[in-house]
């Protein structure tokens, strides 16, 4: 008889894979001494990193039912490659001095590698952890979080003490390890696997109310909820992306804080993104997705309003920290979300269109704050704007969890019918 799996490991695993693709959000590490060696623009250099997160959401959307006919094992082992590769190669585009070469192998190799690697753990977890499906699908994502805090210091370190072709070579090969290890155990469980003395129905005392619907990604499409969830989260990630985007020079230019200081508030918030994917996602089994969005939306509101107006360094740190606990959180709760909605049958596929949402956000978030920034000389502007479209978002959410009232009804009708008939 085939011996089951340690569920605790394929988590273990899926951290492993998290890990290494989050080590994108520590590019800016690369940003100066890129453009110092070689000349090219911040504009340049900067474009890499748009294209990473562009073709993270394409490959997503397009790799999902690949993730799903496949399995992780194969499709994170796809990843490992092709996000070790452009790394490997972007070195040696900076070795050869090409712009084009490296954009290619950082923003499209990686960026495809990044995408499939971000959804192939994800539908996996989510069957491994029916008890828990916020929790363990945010201790995955938490590591994509944390993969910037690691990556940080050790890329800055290798860049001062040998270069920053090398640099790309040797943290190339690291995640091939690291990613290999992880698609090595990670597998799905056997059909119809629950884990010991679990209740369909209740967990650690908390009622488990079943999945909305079981629906494939192109009917999952068709839906109304779909649109909202994807509005959803293109509204939360925009919002936090734009602050992430120009964090350091908007607190120095804001509240006066020196660059020593901003650049620990970086930090900080790297920190706050990966402990608000545990924190928060862990809460939403408790309370419910639905509300746990309507929380993030609402929260923000009240930070967005009174940053333009926040003059002590403290207060302006706080409200930006708590922030990206809901920027962070939104990502670690989305997967459980899809799987309350749509079912487990294509969660990894519908996963992979809804993640098109960070994509256009990836641009949208920090091109406006740039420009608007550039026109008025001033970053509070963007607060008002971003302010409107998170009261849009704290609506949509509103509508989300009526409409999810509304088919639950429904579906309650249609079982006393089909008990009757």
């Amino acid at each position: 008889m085939k011996k089951t799996k340690n569920r605790w490991l394929i988590a273990l695993s899926a951290i492993f894979i998290h890990l290494s693709i989050g080590s994108a959000y520590a590019y800016s590490v690369y940003k100066n001494p890129i453009s110092e060696q070689l000349g090219w623009s911040g504009t340049q250099v900067s474009l890499a990193f748009t294209l990473a997160i562009v073709f993270l959401g394409l490959a997503a959307a397009i790799g999902g039912k690949y993730v799903e006919k496949y399995g992780p094992r194969k499709s994170a082992t796809v990843s490992a490659i092709l996000f070790s590769l452009g790394h490997i190669g972007s070195g040696f585009a900076i070795s050869i001095e090409s712009l084009p070469l490296f954009l290619f192998m950082y923003g499209v190799v990686g960026g495809i590698g990044l995408g499939i690697g971000y959804i192939s753990p994800v539908s996996t977890l989510v069957k491994w952890f029916p008890d828990r499906r916020g929790l363990a699908t945010g201790m995955a994502v938490f590591g994509f979080g944390a993969g910037a805090l690691i990556t940080s210091p050790i890329a800055a370190n290798l860049i001062v003490s040998i270069n920053i072709q090398s640099t790309f070579y040797i943290l190339g090969f690291a995640y091939l390890i690291l990613m290999m290890i992880g698609a090595s155990y990670i597998a799905r469980p056997e059909e119809g696997w629950a884990p010991k003395g679990f209740n369909s129905k209740e967990a650690g005392g908390t009622k488990i109310k079943a999945d909305l619907s079981q629906l494939n990604a192109n009917e999952a499409v068709k839906t109304k909820r779909f649109w909202l969830l994807w509005t959803m989260i293109f509204i939360n990630v925009s919002s936090g992306i734009m602050i992430i985007s120009v964090a350091s020079p908007m607190a120095q230019d804001m509240v006066g804080m020196s660059a020593v200081a901003a650049a620990a508030m970086v930090g900080l918030m790297g920190l706050l993104n990966g402990a608000g994917r545990i924190v928060w996602s862990s809460i939403s089994d408790f309370i419910g997705r639905p509300a746990v969005f309507i929380t993030y939306f609402s929260i923000q509101i009240v930070a967005f309003a009174v940053i333009p107006f926040t003059t002590n360094a403290i207060l302006f740190q706080l409200l930006i920290l708590i922030v990206l606990t809901c920027y962070g959180g939104g990502f670690a709760a989305l997967p459980a979300f899809i799987g309350d909605l749509f079912g487990t049958k294509q969660l990894g596929a519908i996963h992979g269109y809804i993640l098109t949402a960070w994509s256009l956000a990836g641009v949208v978030g920090p091109i406006t704050v740039s420009y608007i920034r550039e026109v008025t000389n001033s970053y509070i502007p963007a607060f008002y704007i971003f302010t409107a479209l998170l009261v849009i978002a704290l609506v949509v959410s509103l509508m989300m969890k009526a409409d999810i009232k509304k088919v639950r009804q429904q579906n309650e009708i249609s079982d006393k019918k089909s008990l009757v008939s």
